[in-house]
């Protein structure tokens, strides 16, 4: 049985979101809490759990992924100073939906990759 999430009505447009992208593999809406002046995550519109429960079946999804947050990145006028698009996987990657979800954020320096304090 696919597990319900906040993601699969959001896709399905039953549960109000800034959507900004949609096709017919990936969304895309603004996250709730941002963290920088433009946070947003790209779904894909098929439920899948994790990054380690792809098939070979969801490469198009997810590449189309990528191709969205370049088109997004141009839209939001984020792309000629960067951004940084984040995935994380599972409970030690800080996972918070279990559904495949990349962050797009952007609009100031994002900081250094990882703390170095620790």
């Amino acid at each position: 049985m696919i597990e319900e999430t906040l993601f699969s009505k959001i896709i399905r447009k039953e549960m109000p979101s800034d959507m900004v992208y949609q096709d017919e593999l990936v969304t895309a809406f603004r996250d709730i809490n941002p963290q920088l002046p433009t946070h947003i995550l790209i779904i894909p519109n098929r439920h899948i759990p994790t990054i380690d429960d792809m098939t070979d079946a969801d490469e198009a999804a997810m590449g189309r992924m990528l191709s969205a947050a370049r088109k997004i990145a141009r839209s939001e006028g984020i792309h000629e100073q960067g951004y940084r698009l984040i995935i994380n996987c599972g409970k030690h990657g800080r996972q918070e939906v279990p559904h495949v979800h990349m962050h797009l954020i952007g609009g100031q320096d994002v900081g250094p990759m990882l703390s170095r304090n620790g």
